[in-house]
């Protein structure tokens, strides 16, 4: 017999017995059922977070406790943009699909998802012309009430969307020439940022409709020192960060937003050593304890979207920051598989990946999210990577990283949100 068929044949026996050692063979197995439909438990646990994922047009289910992906929402075109309500066990998706894929004809729709199952289980069509952004924060805003959604519109005409969820039909679609994207001030309120550096609140009626429209004055100046649409909501304020630095607390507890005192995430000297905030989500905040998040990073002019390398924790109360927390790098993945190296290898890669992270501007903390219980979580994760880690989110200690199973993290959410009220 020629050598190499010897070879191929003890290439062929070596490989047969190895699959005889890996375990049964597929006849051997069971058949695993069809048709069923598992549910999890609600209320969820306050450790559970939804995270986006811009390339799998997905939302995926996080229990930060233990690791564990509970399932997955689908969202159509773009990053996921979900709503929460409190009075409902619903979740609300808006999505984007398009007849061939990415061409085609166009339909948006708003569609409700059981909470138990993550099944749809009825959609609402709205106008094809809700906003898509690398960063959709504040794209979607759920009145106080949970009675009406409302969905930034962008052709380039800016307008909202109404979805009576109740009823569950659209409702009316609202102009508002000038002004952009859309915040929660109440159960028949939305306010928007409009290009002067003013406000717009919007007045609902029962039905959704508008009855009253009025700008404010000008709260910051737009040619200077902008501020950013991601806010962040403290009871009845909403709480808006400049490029530079400044917040500025809007109260909309009256008829008409008050604008209280702005206050800087920074000392002077910070300042001057160049840090921002920065990243696509960079506010957040624990209602509790009173206390703010902000993501930061040091960089120069126009660097804010490049991530951050520490949180630094503020009293609300006071205005003043308590503590400053070092990031280490949420953990890198091929896929959606993570890159762990086990217990031999894993210190060397958490080591490598602190100092890429560390090294390379563009590799790091683009989101921070915090759980809203009396033992918080602080939640980061990166664009480039399905890895989260999870802080203590009162004293900054690192706990670990868990895998969403995404292609990459877009925007994080708390599935358990906290019920809107004033403080």
């Amino acid at each position: 017999m020629p050598r190499t068929n010897r070879r191929t044949r003890r290439t062929l026996s070596i490989w047969a017995f190895a699959l005889l050692l890996a375990g049964p063979s597929d006849a051997d197995l069971p058949l695993e059922p069809v048709g069923r439909v598992a549910t999890i438990k609600t209320p969820y646990s306050p450790h559970w977070v939804f995270v986006g994922d811009a390339l799998g047009h997905r939302t995926a289910l996080i229990d930060v406790e233990d690791g564990r992906m509970l399932g997955t929402l689908d969202s159509g075109f773009g990053i996921p943009q979900t709503l929460h309500p409190t009075r409902r066990s619903e979740i609300y998706v808006i999505e984007t699909h398009y007849s061939r894929g990415s061409r085609g004809e166009r339909s948006d729709v708003l569609t409700i998802y059981d909470k138990a199952s993550l099944a749809p289980i009825a959609e609402v069509a709205i106008p094809p012309k809700r906003a898509l952004s690398a960063t959709p924060v504040a794209h979607v805003a759920l009145s106080d009430d949970d009675r009406f959604a409302a969905i930034f519109n962008l052709t380039p005409a800016s307008s909202l969307s109404i979805v009576d969820l109740e009823q569950r039909r659209f409702v009316s679609e609202i102009q508002m020439p000038g002004c952009s994207l859309v915040y929660p001030i109440g159960e028949r309120r939305f306010a928007a940022l409009c290009m002067n550096g003013s406000l717009l609140v919007i007045r609902l009626d029962d039905s959704g409709r508008e009855v009253g429209k009025q700008r404010s004055q000008p709260f910051f100046d737009p040619e200077t020192d902008p501020v950013t649409e991601k806010a962040a909501r403290f009871g009845d304020r909403w709480l808006f960060p400049s490029f530079d630095g400044w917040i500025h607390p809007v109260d909309f507890s009256g008829p008409e937003p008050v604008f209280e005192e702005r206050w800087s995430l920074t000392s002077e000297r910070e300042r001057a050593d160049g840090w921002k905030i920065g990243g696509y989500q960079h506010l957040a905040v624990h209602e509790k304890s009173a206390t703010l998040y902000a993501l930061m990073h040091q960089g120069g002019i126009d660097s804010h979207k490049q991530p951050g390398s520490e949180v630094w924790f503020y009293d609300l109360t006071e205005r003043e920051r308590t503590r400053r927390v070092e990031l280490v790098n949420p953990g890198f993945t091929y896929l959606g598989v993570p890159i762990e190296g086990g217990p031999t290898w894993g210190w060397l890669v958490d080591w490598i990946g602190d100092r890429v992270m560390h090294a390379i501007p563009d590799i790091g903390v683009d989101s921070i999210a915090v759980t809203l219980d009396d033992a918080p979580r602080l939640v980061t994760s990166g664009m480039f990577s399905g890895g989260i880690a999870s802080f203590d989110a009162l004293t900054g200690e690192f706990i670990g990283r868990v895998f969403s199973g995404n292609l990459t993290n877009a925007v994080i959410q708390t599935a358990s949100p906290a019920t809107p009220g004033p403080r």
